[in-house]
């Protein structure tokens, strides 16, 4: 009995507590590093007014080949790089993502999200609409960057140092996915200097996040705690077409590189060129050449022009850092190149017949010598239409030839010349038999006039002969 009443004298008790407990306190934002770090909404306020929804409409045109479908003569004449049928124009519409580094309008995308187009549509968070033009395209490191016109500043992120990051540090991606709007992921930087990953004209080098991307937020942001920029979203790696966890941006070190040139008024990026080709060192080649570690790029090829070859580095020398930083991957030697920029004297670290050593090489772009004695053959040279010209490291680097080719590039195809099989990056190395070194000497063997023309030439590293009637 007693027990009984115990228990019923604790209910008044336990009811005049709730009544006279406190109220709750109010909500408010995250005062530290510590707090900020349970909820992300502080960043997200900060960061996501300055990612834009861009809608892109361009024309294009298209071929349809007869032998579309047939599992033999379409394999063929793809490998042939041959286009048949008549040309269709049609619209093509994409959508992607963007992020405003500038109160004035600068917006930053990926190159594979505006491509060439000239109708671009930038949407802000909050509905505002304004018609964007291309101010700098550069297809290497798949960016591109925008100008649009406001009458008023623009909300814009801070872009932060890429160098700085660690792996696992927080970070969120924030883009358009799927076209369904502005949506926040969140992860953590799950890697570095990631460049095995194809994207544009070749492999990049890039930041791997854990951070969900889709397609659609490629050119959005990816943002690091204090809500700056570290990254421009651009490529997944999936089975499915949706995220699985393994997203790639690129560092906004170069972003800010590129930017800074587009403001300048260039409409493409320029590199430094390193006259260069190279392959990471593994662990049997260290071994071989008696390095404690398998570290740095083994210099394979050196164009004579190159500033490393007037630095005095020779071929078999081993590259191990640039202005102090590592380098172990030819991607991540670009990288490093395009990040320091031209005109700059940089040390170059590198090991030569087992020692270390140090070198300043001066970087500047490609040099366009010797003269490239462009020409287009006329009429009178059978070949109507042929553009040509010598090649040199400025093209090299243009059309990405090997450092060694030699002889005459072709850099357009026209009327008559347009039906030979021809295509611009080919390297022609004879003419009816005939071996050919500059534009003149092509010039010379198609002016003597043909029924039927023998092509030996170099067509994206591998030997192609081409035979046509004319």
């Amino acid at each position: 009995m007693r027990k009984s009443c115990r228990i019923a004298l604790l209910v008044p008790a336990l009811v005049a507590g709730l009544i006279s407990s406190p109220p709750l306190a109010e909500t408010r934002l995250p005062a530290d590093q510590g707090e900020i770090a349970m909820s992300f909404s502080p960043v997200v306020k900060q960061a996501s007014p300055a990612v834009v929804n861009i809608y892109v409409r361009q024309m294009v045109e298209t071929r349809r080949s007869p032998f579309a479908g047939d599992p033999f003569f379409e394999q063929f004449f793809q490998g042939m790089g041959q286009d048949f049928g008549p040309a269709r124009r049609r619209i093509e519409n994409s959508l992607g993502s963007g992020v405003i580094v500038s109160p004035d309008g600068i917006v930053v995308s990926n190159y594979h999200v505006t491509g060439e187009a000239t109708d671009i549509r930038v949407i802000l968070s909050d509905r505002r609409e304004y018609p964007a033009k291309v101010l700098l395209s550069d297809r290497q490191s798949d960016l591109a960057v925008l100008k649009i016109d406001a009458d008023a500043p623009l909300p814009a992120l801070e872009i932060g140092r890429s160098e700085a990051l660690e792996v696992g540090d927080l970070v969120l991606a924030i883009g358009n996915p799927f076209g369904v709007g502005q949506t926040v992921s969140s992860g953590i930087v799950s890697g570095l200097a990631r460049s095995a990953l194809q994207v544009g004209d070749g492999s990049g080098y890039f930041i791997q996040t854990d951070a969900p991307i889709n397609p659609g937020n490629s050119g959005g942001a990816l943002v690091d705690m204090a809500g700056r920029l570290i990254g421009i979203n651009s490529a997944i790696v999936t089975t499915s077409g949706g995220s699985n966890g393994i997203g790639f941006a690129i560092p906004s070190d170069l972003v800010a590189k590129v930017v800074d040139e587009a403001r300048s008024g260039a409409a493409t990026f320029t590199r430094p060129w390193a006259g260069i080709s190279g392959q990471v060192v593994d662990g049997a080649m260290a071994g071989a050449m008696g390095m404690a570690l398998p570290q740095g790029v083994l210099i394979s090829d050196l164009h004579p022009q190159s500033p490393f070859a007037g630095a005095g580095l020779v071929e078999g020398d081993v590259v191990l850092s640039l202005a102090g930083q590592a380098i172990n991957s030819p991607q991540e030697f670009v990288y490093r190149l395009s990040v320091i920029g031209v005109g700059q004297a940089v040390p170059v670290a590198y090991i030569h017949d087992g020692a270390e050593l140090a070198a300043q090489v001066t970087l500047g772009p490609a040099p366009d010598s010797p003269d490239r004695e462009a020409l287009t053959l006329g009429p009178q040279a059978g070949i109507a239409g042929l553009s040509l010209a010598r090649i040199n490291p400025s093209l090299i680097q243009e059309y990405g030839l090997a450092l060694k080719d030699e002889g005459v590039l072709v850099t357009g195809v026209t009327g008559i010349a347009a039906a030979t099989g021809l295509q611009p990056g080919d390297v022609i190395l004879t003419l009816n038999d005939q071996p050919v070194m500059v534009p003149g000497d092509v010039q010379a063997v198609a002016e003597i006039g043909a029924r039927r023309w023998q092509v030996d030439l170099i067509r994206q590293g591998q030997p192609l002969r081409l035979r046509f009637r004319l």
